[in-house]
């Protein structure tokens, strides 16, 4: 068998540091660290695939990390509207105790732990609801209601005591809702409306540092709008356009948006873009184009699953956005 020197045309030296530039494949002892090394590529942000989720579905809510993280009811077929939930952790979807209500596109926020969703569209009548359910852990537990039922709306939030739920489709005039709701732990209170009333939109944050990106008002949009814990102000727009249906991660300061629908004709997006505080970047593709799909995680370790694409009514695929490439210990992922 060939060894590494007759392969590469030179023998594993050791360093005291990693190397300043090694060439992809290059492999070298670190004696500080006591480990053998290996250079696999330029460092970069892309999406990995992961294992997929047990039950395929879309117009779900996701909440918690990459490695922690909730996959919440939606739709199993494009009727069907489901009590699902489902615990990742970090390799593998196993599904714990379901939602109270079956319901699809509604508001999910929080940790794997402590959670909250909220509103969305029932199986039966009437066709949307203002319904809250509290995650423990555990179990689900229903607690009060909103105060304006609608569906297509989003939530940012820590946990099941704070969150805000904001935007959404009342169906009457005017159909597409500004209204903001804020989560105390036992009820919901109005607080200042969105600028731009919309549905289909992404939430990002918590309850007193919230992003509001792109969505549907008649149109699609590519708008954003900032939450200081008081008002929405408008900020930099989304630099692809106009799109709809997608997701997001991350805070107010450092967030990402990835997949979504671009209108006429309504086309899956594998687009994501990151947000610095100021502005929107496209960054790398995911590997699937999804809409109505779950995210969760930080601007660095988003993970994003399930949804739709044209293709397939619904996914049960998995991706993981994170560090690719760089030094890495041979024999660690």
């Amino acid at each position: 068998m060939a060894d590494y020197k007759t392969i590469k045309g030179t023998k594993i030296q050791n360093y005291t540091t990693d190397p300043d530039n090694p060439l992809t494949g290059q492999v070298w002892y670190n004696e500080t660290d006591q480990v053998l090394k290996v250079n696999t590529g330029p460092l970069v942000n892309a999406w990995a695939t992961g294992n997929d989720m047990n039950t395929a579905r879309n117009r779900l809510a996701g909440t918690g990390t990459q490695t922690a993280a909730l996959a919440i009811g939606g739709t199993d077929t494009p009727s069907n509207r489901v009590a699902l939930t489902e615990s990742y952790n970090g390799t593998n979807w196993t599904e714990v105790n379901d939602l109270n209500s079956a319901r699809s596109q509604y508001a999910g926020s929080g940790t794997q732990t402590s959670s909250l969703v909220a509103g969305g569209i029932a199986p039966t009548l009437p066709p949307f609801t203002g319904a809250t359910e509290s995650w423990n852990g555990t179990s689900w537990t229903e607690v009060n209601d909103l105060n304006t039922a609608r569906f297509d709306l989003v939530s940012a939030g820590a946990d099941n005591t704070s969150s805000l739920a904001f935007g959404g489709d009342i169906v009457t005039s005017p159909e597409f809702f500004a209204g903001t709701e804020s989560w105390n732990g036992t009820s919901w209170t109005e607080v200042n409306d969105l600028n731009t009333g919309r549905s289909q939109l992404a939430g990002i944050g918590i309850q007193t540092a919230a992003l509001a990106v792109a969505g549907y008002n008649g149109a699609s949009n590519s708008l954003t709008e900032s939450w200081n814990g008081t008002s929405w102000t408008e900020v930099n727009d989304l630099s692809r356009g106009v799109t709809r249906y997608l997701a997001g991660a991350g805070i107010t300061t450092a967030a990402l948006a990835f997949g979504g629908e671009t209108p006429s004709p309504d086309t899956p997006y594998i687009l994501t873009e990151s947000w610095n505080g100021t502005s929107w970047t496209e960054v790398n593709d995911m590997n699937v184009a999804k809409r109505e799909h779950g995210g969760a995680g930080t601007q660095p370790t988003a993970l994003a699953f399930g949804g739709e694409n044209r293709d397939t009514n619904q996914l049960a695929a998995t991706e993981e956005w994170g560090e690719t490439g760089g030094n890495r210990t041979i024999g660690s992922s």
